[in-house]
């Protein structure tokens, strides 16, 4: 795994499966490397989080998902 400052309060872990998006130390989207899919999170955060995730998604549609599965994602799929 590897940890990629983007700006302020905004990360990407890279995981051999995924690039998971966090805003502040909250996951919030992630890109599937397998399924080459976008997941965002449905969960209302602050203005700041909204736009972490619209910058990094930048037009691309993406999966609303309930904020648990981003809260668990890294747990399920054996990258913690």
């Amino acid at each position: 795994m590897r940890v990629q400052p983007l700006a302020s309060n905004m990360t990407l872990l890279k995981t051999p499966d995924s690039l998971v998006l966090f805003s502040y130390s909250t996951p919030v989207a992630l890109y599937e490397l397998k399924t080459y899919r976008y997941f965002r999170t449905g969960k209302k955060w602050s203005k700041t989080t909204s736009r972490h995730i619209n910058k990094w998604l930048d037009g691309v549609q993406a999966q609303e998902m309930p904020q648990e599965f981003f809260d668990n994602y890294l747990t399920l799929n054996g990258s913690v």
